[in-house]
């Protein structure tokens, strides 16, 4: 019985090893189970990346091809250039031909570019040319032609010295801002020259006068005194600016409390500060280093403010001045064009009243009423009486092609009046 047993144990036992042989622990199942798991995971993520940098491969291999074909383009484009382009000018070839020889021409080039250099070798050769000229054909009387300039017949040519004609413009500036009741500029002039010179000879001075200041253009004193002639400008440009150069010049004075005509860098820097509270902090700065401060200046170095005002003898201002011109100039464009893109129009496209008064309180929030109609009536052509109101309905039929408005705005005294409420106050 007992062998029986055994016997039959014997079998079930092989019988299990037969069945269970190569079974294997679950324990360990599970570990390899998680093991080829995070490895398939890690697979298929390395596959992702293999094809992500495929594509990368590929546009790297487009952006190569593009960069080859751009860089033959220009490498053409170079070899042309050079085959056509002139060589630089030697200007100082210019020293043995202008009048007053290497001295004059240093003089008269320093600190210009070529485009600048161009300008005074123009003037140059017109001052011989207009020279010349015994008499000035007249324009006739036609609508187009300016009132001094109506004339039938010949006039004769003054030839007066170009320091002649700088003092003559200052003496008419200062007529003009002396003058109660305002007539238009273009008859201004004229009644002028029949008070200096006389009726007889008036028309003959108006002449001579024109000729040299649309010839110097880079003269400052005839070339503003140009455009505010041929209504590039209105004058206001002209008399706010000379407006703001005195009273920088008496918060400067004010400063001096000694009167010695003496201001340290630290004390220029806080009047320019207070007196243009909306520049920017590097503007700040290019108006210091206009006046004559460097990065190893000292806060406590002195500067004889006066001589940031002084004119050389043919009314050309000093770099400090004339900085504060180009800034001027440079806000106004940033201005006009933060203007534009609170309209959200196309140049060629019109513009309602309503819209221009609407981005102009946007862009500038401080801007008071009469000085906000200026500017409308300025654009719009309207006087400021014929404004409509802003609740008016009529307001929407005015409308106007927004590059007409622009230059328009262009030819005033247009300035920032406040910060955007979004922008802090530097």
């Amino acid at each position: 019985m007992a062998r029986q047993d055994l016997a039959r144990t014997q079998m079930e036992l092989n019988t299990m090893k037969a069945n269970f042989g190569d079974v294997v622990p679950r324990r360990d199942f599970e570990m390899q189970e998680k093991t080829n798991k995070d490895l398939q995971e890690q697979l298929d993520s390395l596959r992702d990346d293999y094809k992500e940098v495929c594509k990368e491969h590929e546009m790297l291999l487009q952006l190569h091809m593009s960069t080859l074909k751009e860089r033959d383009q220009y490498h053409s484009e170079l070899q042309e250039i050079q085959r056509t382009s002139t060589p630089r000018p030697d200007w100082a070839k210019c020293e043995d031909v202008v009048a007053g020889g290497p001295d004059r021409w240093h003089m008269l080039a320093e600190g210009k570019n070529s485009d600048q250099l161009v300008d005074v070798l123009l003037e140059e050769i017109g001052v011989g040319l207009l020279q010349e000229k015994d008499f000035f054909p007249g324009l006739g009387y036609e609508e187009s032609i300016p009132p001094f300039l109506r004339f039938e017949g010949v006039v004769e040519n003054k030839k007066p010295t170009k320091k002649d004609v700088i003092n003559l413009l200052k003496d008419a500036w200062k007529e003009r801002l002396a003058e109660e009741q305002k007539e238009k500029f273009q008859d201004f002039f004229l009644n002028f020259l029949e008070r200096r010179f006389g009726p007889a000879d008036a028309m003959a001075w108006a002449y001579t006068i024109f000729e040299n200041i649309k010839l110097f253009r880079s003269n400052e004193v005839m070339s503003q005194f140009y455009a505010v002639l041929m209504g590039k400008w209105n004058e206001s440009v002209y008399i706010k600016q000379k407006e703001t150069v005195t009273q920088l010049l008496k918060e400067m004075t004010n400063v001096d409390s000694q009167n010695e005509g003496l201001l340290t860098m630290e004390q220029l820097s806080t009047v320019l500060k207070s007196t243009f509270p909306f520049k920017k902090e590097e503007k700040i700065q290019e108006l210091m280093e206009a006046g004559g401060w460097h990065p190893s200046s000292s806060n406590a170095d002195l500067l004889n403010y006066h001589s940031l005002f002084a004119e050389d003898e043919e009314g050309q201002s000093r770099p400090f001045v004339q900085q504060l011109w180009e800034q001027y100039l440079d806000e106004k464009d940033d201005y006009l064009q933060e203007l534009k893109q609170e309209l959200g129009l196309e140049l060629r496209e019109k513009v309602t009243l309503p819209k221009v008064r609407e981005a102009l309180m946007t862009i500038d929030p401080k801007l008071d009423k009469q000085t906000l109609n200026s500017y409308l009536s300025q654009a719009f052509q309207l006087p400021v009486t014929e404004l409509p109101e802003e609740a008016e309905e009529k307001t929407e039929d005015i409308v106007i092609q927004l590059q007409t408005a622009l230059e328009r705005l262009q030819m005033a005294d247009i300035r920032r009046m406040g910060p955007r409420e979004q922008e802090p106050v530097s």
